[in-house]
């Protein structure tokens, strides 16, 4: 996360190929970190709580320098509303933690992911590479990351509320 803020500080097309990769990196990183656990039946609670918050960090600090830059500009009340659903679904569990519910990530969520990270990798590249526009395709990705998040976030809350009603008193 330290790498990807300053490489962002520089707007240039080294910095954004760079920033581009290290972003890649940590994704590539953080999926064979989920397989493996997966895999070997090695995954635990607190990583359950864990590594979503960790993706929530790098997104969140991705799409923070993202507002604060010229060009590619992510319009900043977008990225509060995006911080705003991630900060809501983490309090969510919490809560449900503190009800002895864990609250893992459901397929729609896991889908945003997925659109949030070709949003980004787009929108850290920003500069045409072998005749794609990755500032386009990265405004669209980030566009259904978003309506995906806030139906997601709708969705745990619901989810949420059912369980801990149903929980015996």
């Amino acid at each position: 996360m330290p790498v990807l803020i300053y490489l962002l500080t520089d707007d240039g097309r080294t910095s954004s190929l760079l920033a581009g990769l290290t972003f890649f990196l940590a994704c590539l990183s953080d999926f064979f970190d989920g397989y493996l656990a997966r895999r070997h039946d090695m995954g635990t609670e607190i990583g359950k709580f864990l590594d979503p918050l960790a993706d929530k960090l790098l997104v969140v600090s991705a799409l923070i320098m993202l507002a604060a830059m010229e060009d590619p500009r992510v319009p900043a009340w977008l990225v509060a509303l995006i911080v705003g659903r991630e900060l809501a679904v983490t309090a969510l569990r919490t809560i449900a933690l503190q009800s002895g519910i864990v609250l893992e990530a459901d397929e729609l969520g896991k889908y945003k992911t997925t659109y949030q990270m070709f949003a980004l990798h787009g929108l850290l590249l920003h500069y045409p590479f072998w005749g794609i526009d990755f500032q386009s395709a990265g405004t669209c990705f980030l566009w259904v990351s978003v309506i995906l998040g806030l139906w997601s976030a709708v969705q745990y809350h619901v989810r949420v509320i059912r369980q801990v009603q149903a929980a015996p008193s």
